[in-house]
């Protein structure tokens, strides 16, 4: 438990110390966010803010990692796969910076290199970390052997985590906030679970360096994570769920952004079926934002969220081992 506390305090503490450099570093070559022009309007006046955050982030997370780390197969795979994660929204953040748009890489190249990151997670979590091609089914304690087909699971949980993280980074601290809530949560699982104490220790410093952020990305924001930060959190948390068998949990612990991602795919149907929306805009935090609530309201009302979702899911998983 030791090694935990000194891992997130250290990566919260890199945090707060390096932000207000790498703001200025980013503010002097002009590396600012680009808004959608059909966002809501009072977004338009966060255009320039510096972003690309999850840089400061993951060094945060690798310094303590790094030096504390016994480096467990389990841990190194959660750790590679949120860095590969950060790596692929670094290409996608500056490539909307160079081209100064809204959007960045292809979708095509982003579904090659999730694909591959999936299958070098999926190597390590069987070959390495000698984890059974199993889905771990805790709400009726029961598992599936899922011979082959763990490799598509892997991709999906990949895949939606980091989409459910990204879509949720719209308000500032949202996103950041409440990926906090949910790796806080594994730290109990991990904690409480033999063996897993290298994870525990990763999942401490992914806490520490989110409410290290946050000091600079609360409301109003004078940095954002940008893609780098939300695409390596929500693959270090993608991570964490499979290296933990929680696979099917994530749903609930990551409640938060499951709710985000449905939002948006709800809007999309409803409208290209039947030419209505669901919602004034999506994802969901911006249908309140078009009801007039405030940002901090609705921040502040989504960590909630996040954080109940999180602790029923906890609840449940030690349920299941006790």
């Amino acid at each position: 438990m030791g090694e935990i506390l000194i891992g997130g305090t250290a990566a919260l503490l890199i945090c707060i110390f390096l932000s207000p450099r790498f703001i200025a570093f980013l503010r002097v070559r002009e590396f600012g966010q680009n808004i959608r022009e059909e966002g809501p309007e009072a977004h338009h006046t966060k255009a320039g803010t510096p972003t690309m955050g999850g840089i400061i982030i993951f060094t945060a997370i690798s310094i303590p990692f790094l030096i504390l780390s016994d480096y467990d197969w389990r841990s190194v795979g959660v750790y590679g796969a949120g860095v590969a994660c950060a790596l692929l929204g670094f290409a996608d953040d500056y490539t909307k910076i160079v081209k100064r748009r809204s959007l960045g890489l292809r979708g095509r190249t982003k579904l090659i290199v999730t694909i591959g990151i999936s299958i070098l997670l999926w190597w390590i979590a069987t070959e390495k970390a000698g984890l059974p091609p199993t889905l771990r089914l805790r709400f009726v304690d029961a598992q599936i052997d899922l011979g082959i087909l763990y490799l598509p699971l892997i991709y999906l949980v990949v895949a939606g985590t980091t989409s459910g993280v990204n879509l949720t980074d719209g308000l500032d601290g949202l996103a950041a906030g409440c990926a906090a809530i949910v790796v806080l949560a594994y730290i109990g699982i991990t904690s409480i679970t033999a063996g897993q104490q290298d994870l525990a220790l990763l999942s401490g410093c992914l806490v520490g360096a989110c409410v290290g952020f946050l000091w600079f990305n609360a409301f109003p924001a004078t940095i954002f994570m940008g893609d780098t930060g939300s695409l390596g959190l929500g693959g270090a948390i993608a991570g964490l769920a499979i290296m933990t068998k929680t696979e099917v949990l994530l749903i609930l612990l990551g409640g938060i952004f499951v709710i985000e991602a449905l939002s948006v795919l709800i809007q999309v149907f409803s409208f290209q079926t039947f030419r209505k929306r669901v919602f004034l805009m999506a994802p969901i935090h911006h249908h309140f934002e078009m009801l007039a609530w405030s940002e901090t309201k609705i921040i502040l009302r989504f960590w909630i969220v996040a954080a109940v979702c999180a602790a029923i899911g906890f609840t449940i998983y030690q349920q299941g081992i006790s």
